[in-house]
Formats: structure tokens, sequence, C-alpha cells
């Protein structure tokens, strides 16, 4: 048995999930067995989250809050949890994705892979898949990212849907991913999402050189109030950004990249025939 005095809750997010569950467990009395069997899980599980052999998720958290009573507290472990969730994600992208959510007009450009509102599940476990191979992640974050890009997808589909304007670099397109029968119902996705009154779809092919503005991944929201806001992602960092005199440029340089890249039907007919074989 690891004793608490073993725990570092400064090693990381986990780290201090795990110190704080045992605090929490100890403080009633519970052993190991007795949490577990409250909140429905093994004694071994329990062991496992407090002593970061495990990630916790979503479930366990909401059933940790119920049997501890902090459901809605500040002292909430799914409130925990989240904070573990967002610490995979690039800082300022939390936020970004609350505003994408009620944005009037998004605006996309990607490098190397569809972008993620774009993406179909099979592609994003691959993706995801990928990640877990590389030891990047775990197997439970990676089933959460698939969930949180699938609920990213869904807050779009609204009565009066935000205008959804994709630039895709041709890396996007011919770049493998999961295999063939992933890329061509990616593909397929790519040729109906282009075919929505609400959306634009172009390609920004390798033949425009030295005149594509961007060379790495640009997001940018109109919210209702007409302000624009900006997130600029690299490997490593986020960047959201409200200020006008930053954004305005990053908006310029959208419209010069749409302006020399394929038109939506020129990019449809590549979809076609990268789906035949025939690029």
């Amino acid at each position: 048995m690891v004793n608490l005095k073993d725990l570092n809750p400064d090693a990381s997010l986990e780290a201090a999930y795990g110190a704080r569950l045992r605090s929490a467990r100890e403080e009633r009395g519970w052993r190991q067995d007795d949490l577990a069997g409250r909140i429905g899980y093994t004694g071994r599980h329990v062991s496992g989250v407090e002593t970061c052999h495990k990630s916790p998720t979503r479930k366990f958290s909401i059933a940790v809050d119920v049997a501890l009573g902090f459901v809605g507290s500040t002292e909430s472990f799914e409130r925990e949890w989240r904070k573990i969730k967002h610490g995979v994600l690039l800082q300022g992208f939390p936020e970004y994705v609350g505003l994408e959510g009620r944005a009037a007009e998004i605006r996309l450009f990607e490098v190397g892979v569809i972008p993620g509102l774009l993406q179909t599940r099979e592609y994003a476990q691959a993706l995801a898949d990928g990640a877990v191979d590389r030891g990047v992640i775990t197997r439970e974050q990676a089933d959460e990212r698939v969930s949180f890009l699938m609920t990213r997808q869904e807050a779009l589909l609204r009565d009066v849907p935000p205008v959804l304007i994709a630039v895709l670099d041709e890396s996007c397109i011919l770049r493998p991913v999961g295999g063939p029968d992933v890329m061509d119902a990616q593909l397929q996705y790519l040729i109906d999402f282009a075919a929505q009154p609400h959306t634009t779809l172009q390609i920004a092919p390798f033949s425009i050189g030295e005149r594509r503005p961007f060379n790495r991944s640009v997001n940018l929201l109109t919210l209702q109030d007409r302000s624009v806001v900006s997130y600029v992602e690299s490997e490593t960092q986020g960047l959201l950004d409200r200020e006008l005199s930053s954004v305005l440029p990053l908006v310029r340089a959208y419209h010069q990249l749409q302006n020399v890249s394929l038109s939506q039907t020129d990019s449809v007919d590549v979809f076609h025939r990268h789906r035949k074989g025939t690029p």
C-alpha cells in the first residue's frame, strides 16, 4: 500500500487529483474498497487513480463527487478533471472552443491534417490512436479527445448555423490517415460539407508557392457583435487574440489566401479525383 507521504501533488495535475482524492477518502475513514463500493469501481481502480497509474475520467469524477457530496462545489472532482483534460490542450484553446460554439462566422486554415471541425470520427480516432502509439497521450485521453471534438462539431448544429469557411493546404488531402477506407470516407465528407448552403471549402494548392501567407493553423471567429477573434496554433503553442491591431492583418491575409486558392468547384473536383485514385 502506498502511503500519502509517497504522493507528490506538485508533480502534475493528475498527481494533485490523486493526492486530494486520497486525502478526502481518508478524512472520512474510508478504505479504497469503501469508496469503490460507493462509486461503482474496484478498489484497484481507486488505487490506480490515487497513484497516477490510471487517469481519472469524467464518469469517475462525477461518481466521486456524488459520494463525497462535492457536486457543483468548488471542491468538485469533475472540475478538477476538466483542468486535467484541458491540460492536454494548448493554451487558449478551451476559451477559443467556447467562443467557436457561439460564433456567427468561422474561418479556418490548416496544413497537413484535415481541420477538426471537418474530420470524420474515424479520421479523428486514427489521429488519436497515432498519438497513443507514440506515447503522447493515454488511451483514455485519446477517447476523450475524440469525444471532445464530436461535441465541438455538434455545437455548430443550430437552427441558424454559423457561416463556415475552410481553406485546406493541399497536404491535408495528400497525407493518408487511417488507411484507404478512412480517407475515402473523409473525402466524401468534405464533398458533402462543400454542398451545404452556409459553407465554403477551398484547397490551397502547392503551386501557389510563396503566395501562401500562413505556415501554421489559423482560426478566425466573427462573433455575434461582429468583433473578430483569432486563434493561431503551432505544434506546442496556441494564442487567442482579441486585439484588433493584430487580428486584422490575419483577416487580410486570409482574404489573400482565398484569392490564390482553388475555387470551391475546382476543389471539389480535386476531392473526387483523389477518391478515384487519379489526383
